[in-house]
This record gives structure tokens, sequence and C-alpha cells, in this order.
């Protein structure tokens, strides 16, 4: 005989959800869920925005990030590189 291995070992599931819900109903009544259902979720949706404000924060200052390393890169200026004929010949007149 096969035994069940739960698919997330560490998360309640079937008769202990249900004994969880039942336990809550007793804490708080009946009456008093729908507010909690309501708190709870409106506590949800300022977590997430403030989770989204932060990100798009983030987001900005990297973006400001890499365009002061694209401004800050050092531009390179072409120099000429004196030839030794130009030094001997410059030698050769002072003599």
């Amino acid at each position: 005989m096969a035994t069940l291995v739960p698919l997330f070992p560490g998360i309640p599931g079937g008769i202990e959800v249900f004994v969880v819900l039942l336990i809550i109903v007793l804490l708080f009544g009946a009456n008093k869920l729908p507010k909690l259902a309501r708190s709870s979720g409106q506590a949800m949706g300022e977590f997430k925005k403030g989770r989204e404000e932060v990100e798009q924060e983030l987001a900005e200052m990297q973006g400001q990030g890499a365009e002061e390393a694209e401004s800050s890169e050092p531009t390179t200026t072409e120099t000429t590189p004196s030839t030794a004929t130009e030094e001997t010949v410059e030698t050769e007149k002072q003599n």
C-alpha cells in the first residue's frame, strides 16, 4: 500500500485548515469576520502600494546611476605620438 506524501510538507491542508477556520470563528465571532476580512484586505492593498512605490524609486535611482556613469566616462582625445625620425631631426639641427 502506498503512503501519501504531501506536496508541500510545511503547509497545512485539508482538515488542518478547517480546524484553523473553526478556531478563528470561535475567537472573533461570525459578526466580526467580514470586518476582519475587509481590514486585512485594505492592509494588503496598502502594503502592495507601498512596495510598488519603493520598487519604482529603486528603478529611478538605478536609472540615474546609469546616466551618471555614462556622463562621467572620460572622453578620449587622439594625440599623435612623435616618431623617432622627428626627434633625430630636431637633435641634428641643435648640433
